[in-house]
């Protein structure tokens, strides 16, 4: 049925595409969920982590999963200095203070990149052999099976240690009431950084497998995809883990049904409209809660 083979085609490269987005969505919920701010830098940790990648599989021939290890190390002390230089001194700031700043550090890692690099792209190094598995008339790579399985693996892992670790149970403490979980003794500054890290780290392994996926990386290649994952975020429901990957997968899936329809000049467009068109029915987001205020 050629059909139903064109939409599992379609759907495999939707789920590989959406969930790079969703590793970076997990980032921008995570922080936000617990400090109530928008890191408009993941996206160019994003771009960092790609290009550690690139650095690591040129410079020593490792394999995929070294890259994908040493990447997501590097953009996780990263992303924990960037916090305390950037977003620590201005925790008791009003919000656009916080987000100014992140505008600043994106600005500012791109262009570090372009000075570091050069702004032209380049080709990311095979770090294995992209075999074609062909069932039926429906085709499945080894990019995407690995793209879609260490994604996959990387969001249960986060699950389980949210849910059941000591530092998950003071990350959702925090998520609920950064005041009282002080209070109870939990270190809340302990928290944030490893918050940063562990969404940073995220990012960083997502450039990696983009890096794999296009072939390329060059140093804006944060910007819109940074913004497509704010809009996955939001989507699923801004602080919810679930709601990001939701989220991420459904802006993928859009994409590539844009690009289907032979409407690719317009693929950008459609992980936006589809943002507006669920918030006017859903503010909140997919899994979003609607808050409260107390007055």
């Amino acid at each position: 049925m050629p059909i139903l083979n064109n939409l599992m085609q379609q759907l495999v490269n939707g789920l590989a595409l959406g969930s790079i987005y969703a590793l970076i969505a997990l980032g921008y919920t995570m922080v936000y969920g617990i400090i109530g701010m928008i890191n408009f830098a993941y996206g160019e940790i994003f771009m960092f982590g790609a290009y550690a990648g690139l650095v690591l599989a040129l410079t020593n021939y490792v394999n995929v999963y070294v890259a994908l290890l040493g990447a997501t190390v590097i953009t996780m002390v990263l992303g924990v200095v960037i916090e305390r230089v950037a977003y620590k001194p201005l925790r008791r700031s009003s919000r656009l203070s916080a987000l100014i700043s992140a505008i600043g550090v994106s600005i500012f890692l791109s262009s570090l990149m372009v000075r570091m690099k050069g702004p032209n792209t380049r080709g990311f190094p095979k770090l294995f052999e992209n075999r074609i598995f062909e069932i039926g008339d429906f085709q499945i790579t080894i990019y995407q099976i690995v793209i879609i399985g260490v994604a996959g693996l990387l969001m249960l892992g986060l699950h389980l240690f949210v849910s059941y670790t000591k530092m998950g149970r003071a990350m959702r403490a925090c998520s609920q009431d950064r005041d009282a979980a002080s209070l109870m003794g939990v270190n809340i500054d302990r928290v944030i950084s490893v918050t940063f890290a562990i969404g940073s780290g995220l990012a960083g392994a997502a450039g990696v497998l983009a890096g794999i996926y296009f072939n390329a990386v060059q140093p804006y290649m944060g910007l819109l995809a940074g913004l497509k994952a704010f809009a996955a975020a939001v989507l699923g429901g801004i602080g919810s883990i679930p709601g990001a990957m939701i989220g991420g997968l459904m802006i993928g899936l859009t994409e590539i049904l844009g690009i289907t329809v032979n409407l690719s000049q317009y693929k950008d467009a459609f992980a936006f409209t589809i943002l507006i068109l669920v918030l006017l029915f859903k503010p909140s987001g997919i899994m979003g809660r609607k808050a409260n205020k107390k007055v």
